[in-house]
């Protein structure tokens, strides 16, 4: 899937929209991996944006890992997703109202990056964007 995303000029553009945004939030940076480092890999989800009518309005594209390849209390002790409780949702939105400010849409795509690790998480390189040259 990958190889055909990256003949297409606005699927390798939404990868590096996606890449930017790693880079822009410091998610991680190139070394070299240990030898017994355990090594998590990455993949990519796309997914076209529609209007009503069916057309596609953008083309979306996700770095995600590989999670189902780790093992409970190997690769992992406990899983987190970062989002907005709906209690949140209103909470923010009854203080808007109560000062009389305006709101706007907004889209928070990559809110579970903000999210500091306590412990060290080796990935692969994404497919498709591989440097062959490890600082």
């Amino acid at each position: 899937m990958v190889n055909i995303a990256l003949e297409h000029s606005d699927w390798v553009q939404a990868m590096q929209d996606e890449l930017n945004e790693f880079e822009r939030n410091w998610v991680w940076r190139l070394i070299p991996t240990p030898k017994d480092a355990l090594v998590v890999g990455l993949k990519w989800v796309f997914r076209n944006k529609m209007d009503k009518e069916g057309n596609v309005i953008r083309n979306k594209a996700r770095l995600v890992v590989k999670g189902y390849c780790q093992e409970e209390g190997i690769g992992y002790k406990e899983t987190f997703a970062l989002v907005a409780r709906l209690e949140s949702v209103r909470i923010f939105l009854a203080y808007v109202a109560h000062k009389n400010l305006k709101v706007f849409q907004m889209d928070v795509k990559c809110a579970f990056l903000n999210k500091e690790l306590e412990e060290i998480v080796y990935v692969e390189q994404p497919p498709g964007f591989v440097k062959k040259k490890v600082s």
